[in-house]
């Protein structure tokens, strides 16, 4: 499925990048305020633009390999809310973040088949960059 993406954050040297998928975009930014989430959102995209991992706010969700390159921000607590990412290459070896699909309440320890569904679903999408 091929859909658009909008870069939101850059580092400095140009070789991670933060996208948001445009079709989505705006209902997570809506759900992450509501939340009072924005600025955790803000400070894992901080993380990931700098290259510093810590899987317990950014992991690899590939569950099968129909989800290669399907990455998950988690918001661990009450809500245990995830946004679904998809991790692009470029050519000149450019890290692209996508911000895909939210996924506002997980119940369970191991993906079930909603976060199959939604994993699946991301590792589908063909992005245009702009």
């Amino acid at each position: 499925m091929r859909r658009k993406a909008q870069i939101i954050q850059s580092s400095e040297d140009g070789k991670r990048k933060i996208a948001v998928d445009e079709e989505n975009g705006e209902s997570i930014f809506e759900f992450l305020e509501e939340k009072k989430l924005a600025k955790k959102f803000a400070m894992i995209c901080e993380l990931l633009i700098r290259g510093i991992k810590n899987a317990d706010l950014y992991g690899r969700e590939e569950i099968d390999t129909y989800s290669k390159g399907v990455t998950a921000i988690k918001f661990k607590g009450r809500q245990n809310t995830r946004i679904y990412c998809k991790e692009l290459t470029t050519e000149d070896e450019v890290l692209i973040v996508i911000v895909s699909e939210l996924h506002k309440k997980k119940k369970n320890q191991k993906n079930k088949s909603p976060e199959k569904s939604l994993i699946h679903k991301v590792a589908s999408y063909e992005y245009k960059i702009e």
